[in-house]
């Protein structure tokens, strides 16, 4: 991805930084060629070129760029988990995929990791990106996923002879769970999601209590994965199958729903991030009757809501860290309602717009592993900045308004907003 090539000035707003410091008043950010070299106060900014671009603020909030940790390119409008595989045609969902990236984009979004993907089309997606041929976050890529047979990616009836390969590889033991990991390897992924327990979708056979996977098995991917430099991830929803996972050596835990004492000591031991994406249950449980969930399903998100709120405050209140991201592209919780996320966390589980912020910049970046050059507005990181119209901190549902942002940038490019 292109840098800009020389210098602009951002003034006139308040700089929220994203490492969850009080905002800096009437603050100016410098880049030169793509990266920071100045953030802080209006007053001791460095002298630039007579010719340097400049941003006028409006008085509002100059912060980096958010980051979606848990993104779906590949989804788009499903009603039933069958939806995901077999809907539509590959090559309609990787022109789906492109558009739901130049979404993303303009909701603010600099920065993605993949929680999974058709075939491996968010690896195709990411160079598609980083080559300016679409726009998009700059991604991580998680292809395929993982999950044990039978369990909560497991649904095309064997007599259809269809399998699931096009969305998870299926496992059997350890010696299938290596395998998987390594066709992973040849796709070019470079985080393994794995479903270590179902969900609230599947409340008859694999439910939110539910273990998919054996920790043998998630004990194998770990160890495959790696070897290769590769990231593993689950969605954890069930408590001992987060236990599994921390012990097993997860580098992330996606929902991290019911979390016991024992599962909170090995995650705050082992400092893994959870993304607890938990929008998604209460836009189930608002909106699920409409798309026909049943009241079976809607309690099982209700239970998951209370459960993951619970943990995610007690999370962040012990000192773990939380990214934010959600499954987006439900028909209820559709592609371009991501900031909603964090409203939610700020009205609903009672974080501060700060705390949120730093968990949706600084925390992601951690995530990608890409925290020395994005994720912060700190000087020699790339100018990845979200110019908005108001003030966040006191209202952090700006962030949902995409018509109150001034610029998108991304290495010192404006991609989108109102100067786009």
């Amino acid at each position: 991805m292109k840098n800009a090539v020389g210098t602009t000035v951002i003034s006139h707003g308040q700089i929220v930084d994203g490492t969850g410091a009080a905002p800096i008043p009437h603050g100016t950010v410098v880049i030169q060629d793509g990266r920071l070299t100045y953030v802080g106060p209006q007053v001791g900014a460095p002298a630039v070129p007579p010719d340097a671009m400049r941003i006028d603020a409006r008085g509002g909030t100059i912060m980096p760029g958010l980051i979606e940790a848990h993104f779906h390119p590949t989804y788009f409008n499903v009603a039933a988990l069958e939806d995901l595989d077999i809907k539509y045609p590959v090559e309609y969902v990787t022109i789906l995929a492109a558009c739901n990236a130049k979404l993303a984009l303009e909701c603010g979004y600099t920065a993605a990791r993949s929680g999974g993907s058709l075939f491996n089309i968010d690896v195709w997606l990411k160079k598609a990106i980083e080559k300016d041929l679409v726009p998009g976050p700059r991604m991580a890529s998680s292809g395929r996923e993982i999950c044990g047979v039978g369990g909560l990616m497991d649904w095309n009836p064997d007599y259809r002879k269809i399998g699931m390969e096009g969305l998870v590889l299926l496992v059997n033991g350890p010696d299938e769970a290596r395998s998987a990991v390594r066709k992973l390897v040849k796709d070019g992924i470079e985080w393994v999601k794995t479903y270590p327990t179902g969900d609230a979708a599947a409340p008859d056979a694999n439910d939110h209590h539910t273990l998919c996977m054996t920790f043998e098995e998630m004990h194998a991917v770990v160890a495959t994965a790696h070897n290769h430099n590769l990231k593993v991830t689950g969605h954890c929803r069930a408590t001992e199958g987060i236990k599994n996972a921390l012990r097993a050596g997860y580098d992330a835990i996606e929902h991290g729903t019911f979390m016991d004492d024992e599962a909170m000591d090995l995650l705050l031991a082992r400092d893994v991030p959870v993304v607890p994406a938990l929008y998604f249950e209460l836009a189930s449980i608002e909106k699920g009757p409409e798309f026909g969930l049943g009241q079976k399903v809607i309690d099982g998100h209700q239970e998951t809501l209370d459960g993951g709120a619970e943990s995610a405050r007690r999370i962040l209140k012990e000192g773990g860290r939380l990214g934010m991201g959600g499954d987006y592209g439900f028909a209820w919780n559709p592609h371009g309602d991501y900031a909603r996320e964090l409203s939610f966390f700020v009205n609903y589980v009672g974080f501060t717009p700060l705390q949120t912020i730093m968990c949706a910049t600084k925390t992601g970046a951690e995530i990608l592993g890409r925290s020395h050059e994005i994720g912060t507005l700190e000087v020699g990181k790339l100018a990845d900045v979200l110019i908005v119209d108001g003030d966040v901190v006191k209202d952090i549902t700006l962030l949902e308004k995409r018509d109150r942002f001034i610029g998108v940038m991304q290495g010192g490019i404006i991609k989108a907003g109102q100067l786009a």
